[in-house]
Formats: C-alpha cells, structure tokens, sequence
C-alpha cells in the first residue's frame, strides 16, 4: 500500500481514556450532582448510548454529545433535573488532554513513518484541540494536517473533512491512507473521498470481515506502507 501521507483518527486509535471516562470517573462526576448511579453497569450503558447515537448526524454540535453522555448516566442509573448539566461538565472534560493516555504503540509508529517521510495528518470527531493533543503528549512537529470536526464543522464520514485534511497536507486522495477504529466513520469516510482505509481493531476476539486491512495495533502499520 503505497502512500505519501497517513491520516489517523485520534480517540482510542492513538489515545484511550483513564479513569474519569470510566464507570469510577462517571460515579464521581454524578456525586457532584447529586445523581446516584452504578459505575458496574458502565460498559452496558454504553454500548446502549453507542447504539442509539445518531451515525448520519454530519453536522458537528455540541447537543449531540452531551445527549449521548447523558444517556449513559442514565442507563447507569442516573435521574433528576441535573442530568444535563452533569452530561455538559464530562462533555467538556473529554477534550481534556490530560485525562487520556497515548497508546503504548502510537509514538514510536508516528516517529517511525516521519523518517520515512510519510507526511502524518490527525482527522478527530472531537471538540479536543489538535494542537493541544499534539503539545500535551510530545508529538510537536510530527504531524503536517490536523482537523478536528468542532473546528471544521463537519463530522466524519462527510466527505469535507477528509478533503479538508488532504489539502492542508498538500497530498491527493490516491497517495493517502487513513487508519482509524470506525470502519463506518473513519474507513468508509476516507474511501468516499478516494482514499484507502485500515481498520485498526484493538479489540480481542476475532478480527473483523472488511474488504480492508485489519491490525491489531499500529506496530503491524508500518509493514503495510
């Protein structure tokens, strides 16, 4: 798969959430306002919350996200007036650089392709600031494009976003690949465009059936490029 530039999606393809985005961080948000909830039933309120997320909402809003976070706290038990208040405070705290971690296997990968001169573009459906992402984890000069969706106004897979990236790195659509967790957001979204797509799947398990590569983490990236 030859390339110019590599495109990587940003949450939970290079950074994973620490405690504040688990059930103990929720509990606690929840506690501040006066919402009891189950921080045991966290995982299955959100698989619930993921299932009804709107997936052709193009237009990025704040609205959607913080319906999205309140609907886990709901299904973790949550109740009361406060709801959307507690929902807009964890809202806010997600673009917080430094309630996330850096995958073990991103640094490394990104220095890796640099010196191969590759050009490395950052294409986020956040509201976290990619210039702060890049300061608060040490990737500074690294990274040649990065769009988020709260500043561009487009949320993956429209193609906008994408072909905002593209130039801003200087690259066409053929000479670009995109990796990312979400086959539908990040892999089919770059595909419209004409880029090419890996599905990153971190996941254990068996490995999803795509029509496209799959790895399992970004040490197996480099050997595809």
């Amino acid at each position: 798969m030859r390339a110019r530039a590599v495109f990587f999606d940003v949450d939970y393809t290079l950074i994973y959430p620490g405690p504040m985005f688990q059930g103990v961080g929720y509990r606690q948000a929840c506690a501040r306002y006066g919402i009891e909830v189950d921080e045991a039933r966290y995982p299955a309120a959100v698989q619930a919350a993921l299932s009804s997320l709107d997936h052709e909402q193009e237009i990025y809003e704040d609205a959607i996200f913080i319906r999205y976070i309140r609907r886990i706290v709901e299904g973790m038990g949550g109740a009361g007036d406060l709801l959307d208040a507690c929902a807009s405070e964890l809202y806010v705290e997600w673009a917080a650089c430094h309630h996330f971690f850096l995958y073990d296997d991103a640094e490394a990968v990104l220095r890796e392709l640099a010196a191969r001169n590759l050009k490395i573009g950052l294409i986020s459906n956040s509201h976290r600031s990619l210039d702060a992402f890049q300061e608060h984890f040490n990737l500074r000069g690294l990274v040649a494009a990065a769009v988020s969706s709260a500043e561009h106004g487009y949320l993956k897979p429209h193609p906008s976003i994408f072909e905002a990236a593209l130039s801003l790195a200087g690259v066409e659509a053929r000479d670009a690949v995109m990796v990312g967790d979400s086959f539908a957001h990040d892999v089919e979204g770059a595909r419209r465009v004409g880029m090419r797509g890996i599905l990153l799947h971190r996941a254990d398990g068996p490995l999803p059936t795509v029509d496209v590569p799959v790895i399992r983490n970004l040490t197996d990236l480099p050997a595809l490029l």
